[in-house]
């Protein structure tokens, strides 16, 4: 096993995990990238956001996608892990640790504050796998987001 970062051949094979995960999700008709939204944003000269590849005897066995975030409270950046997916076939042997161990690797080496991310409310296997190495749920925050025509009227 081997964890690298996506290679801008694999476009269409990180796209593919990516519906994976929203049909996983229960979500499949809410994917909107395309191979050219990712070619323009994880696959540039100066990403914003980065994917990471576990590979296995040459197979691609899941990913990580995330990007810089930042506290205020701390004055440093983190890492926000956007999406951490495991194809079925290879969960329970430890790849989805593997990376997250990768990104906490990262926090220590850039001097990063935290390491965070969502989980689905209804995600039990998630939620038992992320309380399993000591991450906790901060339960007393509510995420908001404002999207299509809320966030057009926003700005205008």
């Amino acid at each position: 096993m081997k964890i690298r970062p996506a290679k801008r051949e694999e476009v269409g094979e990180v796209l593919q995990l990516i519906q994976d995960l929203a049909t996983y999700e229960k979500a499949p008709d809410q994917v909107e990238a395309s191979r050219d939204d990712l070619l323009n944003t994880i696959f540039v000269k100066d990403p914003r956001v980065f994917c990471d590849l576990v590979e296995v005897d040459g197979q691609i066995a899941g990913m990580a996608i995330w990007f810089l975030n930042y506290s205020t409270w701390q004055a440093k950046h983190g890492i926000y892990l956007e999406d951490l997916y495991i194809k079925p076939e290879f969960r329970a042997r430890g790849y989805g640790k593997a990376l997250l161990k990768h990104l906490a690797q990262i926090c220590d080496k850039e001097g990063y504050g935290r390491l965070q991310w969502w989980v689905l409310d209804w995600n039990s296997p998630a939620i038992e796998f992320y309380r399993s190495f000591g991450a906790e749920a901060m339960d007393e925050w509510t995420v908001y987001r404002t999207s299509g025509q809320a966030l057009k009227d926003l700005g205008d």
